[in-house]
């Protein structure tokens, strides 16, 4: 396969090993790619990280800095996979970057996109002051916000929980704005029941079961007929031992979705628990009255 000259001098060259799909990653991305990079023709790796199960979130012209990759990159979608070779100039240089690569070598990167989010908005909004914060019209704070959960929900998936309910709770603090008109107000509920949800579970998977219900309650508070909420709410209260919170929790999600497996589930694991529990009690009571009855 002939290789593609990205930057007309055959300076970045590309093979293409997999196609991708939707648009090309945007200059301002966070970028998460399996990497390896060799010198001369694939006989020395100098740098990987292919053993890493979630590669980090790395910002393209921030935790990404070779210049050659970096143009590689902006050319590939996601789940593409593809070869590059960089001469010096968009490489390490004259100079190399010993001990590891030599004075004028020529590199050889195979890169693999997993994901990307593009942060330039989010970028930008933390850059304002909060008094420019608050002139930005609704959609664009609606858009940061969004952003910020895309990033929580990016971690929670690799299991990166405690960094998930960080992105989530700056997501939360965004849309701390009051608003004028009821349209709007009503949009950002919509956005922080969402936030609420994915805190509530963010914090049972974090066995913190007592923020878990704080955040579920808070769910039910913008919509008290929601289902997931409830499911949280009993799912926090079973954690914490309430069992009889934790049914009606549970009856009423299973009164709003009464097929939904997830809940009967969980239903039949508190009757578990609770006959359990009541077994245990009894037991214990026919320790404490034993003696008397020798």
């Amino acid at each position: 396969q002939s290789l593609q000259d990205l930057t007309g001098d055959g300076g970045v060259r590309k093979e293409q090993l997999r196609p991708g799909t939707g648009q090309p990653v945007p200059p301002s991305a966070s970028v998460a790619v399996k990497y390896s990079g060799y010198l001369g023709n694939w006989n020395k790796l100098f740098c990987s990280n292919g053993n890493s199960k979630y590669p980090r979130l790395m910002k393209l012209g921030k935790d990404i800095t070779l210049w050659g990759l970096e143009i590689g990159l902006l050319s590939m979608t996601k789940g593409e996979a593809a070869l590059f070779i960089l001469t010096p100039e968009y490489a390490y240089g004259q100079r190399g970057c010993p001990p590891s690569i030599p004075p004028n070598t020529t590199i050889l990167f195979k890169v693999e996109v997993l994901d990307f989010i593009d942060s330039e908005e989010c970028d930008a909004f933390f850059e304002l002051t909060y008094e420019q914060r608050d002139r930005l019209p609704l959609e664009k704070v609606l858009k940061v916000a969004g952003t910020e959960r895309e990033f929580g929900n990016y971690f929670f998936y690799k299991q990166c929980f405690k960094i998930a309910k960080d992105r989530y709770k700056r997501a939360l603090s965004i849309l701390g704005r009051s608003s004028s008109s009821k349209a709007e107000q009503s949009q950002i509920n919509a956005s922080k029941l969402l936030l609420f949800l994915n805190l509530s579970l963010t914090y049972l998977k974090l066995e913190r079961a007592d923020r878990a219900l704080k955040y579920g309650e808070l769910a039910l508070e913008m919509d008290q007929g929601n289902a997931k909420a409830l499911f949280r709410c009993g799912q926090a209260c079973l954690y914490m031992r309430e069992y009889s919170k934790s049914r009606d929790f549970l009856a009423r999600a299973q009164c709003i979705q009464p097929f939904n497996r997830d809940i009967n589930n969980e239903l039949k694991k508190l009757a578990r628990y609770y006959k359990e529990y009541m077994k245990m009690e009894k037991e214990m009571c026919c320790q404490m009255f034993d003696p008397l009855n020798s």
